[in-house]
C-alpha cells in the first residue's frame, strides 16, 4: 500500500482504485473521514488513516455506517469537507441519515460531503448483488460511476466541488473489479488542508422543515443535470451514424472496448461511455440513440441505464426509435459481473456472427484432462480460526440438548458456518445485527407455543455495529434467548480493523475498550465466558444456557483470531505430527471430514491423516479432538 499523501504531484502510478479515491480526496482538501469496514469499499478509509497523523486529517473506523454518515455531516456542518464510505449492505444501515440530508442540504458553513458507496456484482465478499444506483436518485444525490483509474480519482475531486457549489451530499459508485484492481493514475498536487472548523451559532439552520428546501432542491438537481449533459466524464467513440451503438457505464466501458475490438466490428459499432449517472443526462442518450439503427446496453446487475434510456427516448418521441437491446432483451444478464465474453455474445447475436473464445478440441481437453486435476477449494475457516471449535461445540450441544435449536446467524468470518463445506448450524442469516434481532423474535414466541430453544450469534465488531439495539429489545421485551458473541478481537474478515472493543482506533492510537461483557450485564443478561478451544466446557456450558429458560444467557467465546495473534506473536505455539501407527485413517476422518482445518491433509500413500507444515499455525486443537489420540503436539519454547 503506498503512502498516498507522498505521490509525486504530475507522476503516474499503479493505484488501487480505492487508493486513487483516497488520493483525490486528500487533493480535494478532505479533512475528516469515518467508515465501517465492508469489502470492497475497506481500503479508502484505510488509506485515508496511513497518513491521518501526517496530513492533519481525521479518520475513523466508526461503529456502523449510519454513524460514519452522521459523523461526516457533522464536520460538512463545521464547513470542512468530509467523505464517509461504504460497501453496498452498509448502504442499507445508512439510509435513514442519507435520505435526508439533501433535503435539508449541508448547512451554509462552506463544507462538503463526498459518499462513496462500493457495489459487489458476483458477490464476491456479500451477500447478495445490490444495486445501490437507484438509491442516490432516491437521495436527490448527483452520482457518478468510474469507468477506470483515472476517473475514479478524478471524480472525486468534481464531486468535492459540486457538493460545496450545491450545498448537497454527492454520491460516487465503486465496484469491486474497480475497488481491488489496479491500474495508471496521473495524479496532481496535493496541498495540506487547513481549514478551521467551526459552527456559527448565530446563523439560523433549520434542517428539518423540508417542504420549502425539496423545491430548492429540485432546483438544483436540474442545474446539475444540465451540467450532465454537458460532463466531459461523458464520452463517444466511433463512427458517425453506427449500425449499433452501445451505451454503457463503470466497467462496461473496458468489456465492451474489447469485445469490439475483439470482433473487428470498429467501423459498425460506436460506443456511449456515461459517468454522470444522476440525474441521467437524457438528452445527450437520445441525440446518439437516434442516430443508431439499434441500441445495446452494457451494465452490470439492475438494468439501471437501461430503464432510463428507454424512459429518454420515450419522453423524446422519436418517430423512428432503435430498437434497445440489454438485460430485457435477453442479451445481457441480470446477474453477475460484466466481462468480454458476455458483450462479444451479445454482439455475435445482434450481428449474426459466430465466435469461440477457444478451439473446441481445446476446450474438450481442458474439461476432460484439467478439470478433474484441480481441486475443489471451498470457504472455509482459516487454520487455527476459534470459529472452527465454537461451531463444533454449537451443533455438540444442540445435539445433545435434543429439542432442535434455531440457530440465527449474520455477516462476519463466521459467515463460513452456511458454505457448503462449513458444518452448517445456522438456520438464517441475513445481515449484521440480524442473529440478535431474529432471536429475540423467536424468544418472545413461547406464549403462543414455540417450545424450541433459540440461538442468536454475533461477533465482536458486530456486536458493536447492529446488534446491541437488539440485544436491548430482547431484553426490554423479555425476550428468552441465549447469544453466543464470538469474541476474536478484531474485525477479521475485512483486513484486521480496529473496533470500540479492541483498544486501538483507525490510526492505531489507544482508546478506552468498550467492555461488551460488562454492558451486557447491565442489561440484566447472564453472561458466562468460555475459550473456544476447550470444547468440553464450551458445550457443557451452552447445555445449560439452552436448558435456562429465564431470559437472555450471553456466552462470550473468547479467543484472539489466530492471524492477529500470528501478527502479534510471529511464533507457533506447538509442532504438530501424526503418529501413522495410531491414525486409523478413513475409519474415522474426522480430523480432515469433519474439523476440516486446512493444516490437515490426507496422505493417499499411506492412507493416514498428515499435518500440511506450510498451513499449519500450531494451535493444537486437532490434537485435543482427534479420537484415536494420533495427533501430538509439542509445545515449543
Amino acid at each position: 500500500m503506498p503512502n498516498i499523501a507522498k505521490l509525486a504531484a504530475g507522476s503516474c502510478y499503479l493505484l488501487q482504485g480505492n487508493e486513487a479515491i483516497a488520493r483525490g480526496a486528500l487533493e480535494a482538501g478532505v479533512q475528516y473521514s469515518a467508515a465501517y469496514p465492508g469489502t470492497p469499499s475497506t481500503e479508502i478509509l484505510t488509506n485515508l488513516a496511513a497518513v491521518a497523523k501526517e496530513t492533519g486529517i481525521h479518520a475513523e473506523w466508526s461503529t456502523n455506517e449510519k454513524v460514519a454518515a452522521e459523523a461526516a455531516l457533522a464536520a460538512t456542518y463545521a464547513g470542512l469537507r468530509a467523505i464517509s464510505s461504504m460497501k453496498n449492505a452498509g448502504l442499507n444501515v445508512a439510509m435513514d441519515t442519507l435520505q435526508h440530508i439533501n433535503l435539508a442540504t449541508l448547512g451554509d458553513q462552506g463544507g462538503a460531503m463526498l459518499v462513496v458507496v462500493a457495489d459487489d456484482p458476483q458477490s464476491h465478499a456479500s451477500g447478495d448483488e445490490e444495486d445501490t444506483r437507484w438509491v442516490a436518485q432516491m437521495a436527490n444525490a448527483p452520482l457518478l460511476e468510474p469507468s477506470s483509474f483515472q476517473e475514479a480519482y478524478e471524480m472525486t475531486k468534481y464531486l468535492f466541488d459540486l457538493s460545496e457549489e450545491f450545498n448537497i451530499f454527492c454520491w460516487l459508485r465503486d465496484y469491486t473489479r474497480l475497488a481491488h484492481s489496479r491500474g495508471r493514475v496521473q495524479v496532481g498536487e496535493y496541498k495540506k488542508a487547513t481549514k478551521k472548523p467551526k459552527y456559527d451559532t448565530t446563523k439560523v439552520f433549520t434542517p428539518y422543515i423540508a417542504p420549502p428546501k425539496h423545491a430548492i432542491l429540485v432546483e438544483k438537481m436540474a442545474k446539475i443535470r444540465e451540467r450532465s449533459e454537458e460532463s466531459p466524464f461523458n464520452t463517444y467513440n466511433g463512427p458517425e451514424k453506427p449500425e449499433l451503438l452501445i451505451i454503457c457505464s463503470g466497467s462496461g466501458e473496458p468489456c465492451s472496448l474489447d469485445a469490439i475490438e475483439e470482433l473487428g466490428l470498429g467501423s459498425r459499432v460506436g460506443m456511449l461511455k456515461l459517468g454522470t449517472l444522476w440525474p441521467f443526462p437524457s438528452r445527450l442518450v437520445v441525440s446518439h440513440i437516434e442516430k443508431a439503427k439499434q441500441v445495446l446496453i452494457v451494465e452490470e446487475v439492475d438494468p439501471y441505464v437501461e430503464t432510463h434510456a428507454k424512459e429518454a427516448v420515450a419522453e423524446a418521441r422519436l418517430a423512428d426509435a432503435p430498437e434497445i437491446l440489454g438485460k430485457a432483451s435477453g442479451h445481457m444478464s441480470y446477474i453477475g459481473e460484466n466481462n468480454p465474453d458476455k458483450v462479444i455474445a451479445a454482439l455475435c447475436k445482434v450481428f449474426g456472427l459466430e465466435y469461440a473464445a477457444r478451439d473446441a478440441d481445446y476446450q474438450k481437453r481442458i474439461n476432460e484432462v484439467i478439470k478433474p486435476m484441480v481441486a475443489s477449494r471451498g470457504l472455509i475457516w482459516c487454520p487455527g480460526c476459534p470459529h472452527r471449535a465454537t461451531f463444533l461445540s454449537i451443533g455438540n450441544a444442540i445435539k445433545r440438548d435434543g429439542r432442535s435449536a434455531v440457530v440465527t446467524s449474520d455477516i462476519g468470518c463466521y459467515t463460513m458456518d452456511v458454505f457448503p463445506d462449513g458444518p452448517q448450524v445456522a438456520n438464517t442469516l441475513h445481515c449484521m445485527g440480524g442473529g440478535v434481532g431474529e432471536a429475540c423474535g423467536f424468544g418472545q414466541l413461547g406464549d403462543l407455543g414455540f417450545d424450541q430453544p433459540v440461538i442468536g450469534i454475533c461477533g465482536d465488531s458486530t456486536f458493536f455495529h447492529g446488534s446491541i439495539p437488539a440485544l436491548i429489545n430482547a431484553a426490554y421485551n423479555k425476550s428468552n434467548m441465549t447469544l453466543i458473541l464470538l469474541d476474536n478481537a478484531i474485525t477479521a474478515m475485512t483486513g484486521f480493523q480496529p473496533h470500540a472493543g479492541s483498544g486501538r482506533t483507525a490510526t492505531q492510537e489507544a482508546t478506552p475498550t468498550v467492555d461488551a461483557e460488562a454492558l451486557c450485564r447491565t442489561l440484566g443478561c447472564r453472561v458466562e465466558v468460555v475459550d473456544p478451544f476447550d470444547t468440553k466446557a464450551t458445550t457443557a456450558k451452552l447445555q445449560e444456557l439452552l436448558k435456562d429458560d429465564k431470559g437472555i444467557k450471553v456466552l462470550i467465546v473468547r479467543r484472539k483470531c489466530e492471524l492477529l495473534r500470528m501478527r502479534q506473536e510471529r511464533k507457533h505455539p506447538y509442532k504438530m505430527w501424526v503418529d501413522t501407527e495410531k491414525c486409523i485413517g478413513d475409519k474415522c476422518g474426522f480430523c480432515y471430514r469433519i474439523l476440516r482445518c486446512p493444516g490437515i491433509g490426507y496422505d493417499k500413500t499411506t492412507g493416514k491423516a498428515k499435518i500440511q507444515e506450510a498451513l499449519c499455525v500450531g494451535c493444537g486443537l486437532c490434537a485435543d479432538l482427534c479420537p484415536s489420540k494420533a495427533i501430538v503436539k509439542e509445545e515449543l519454547a
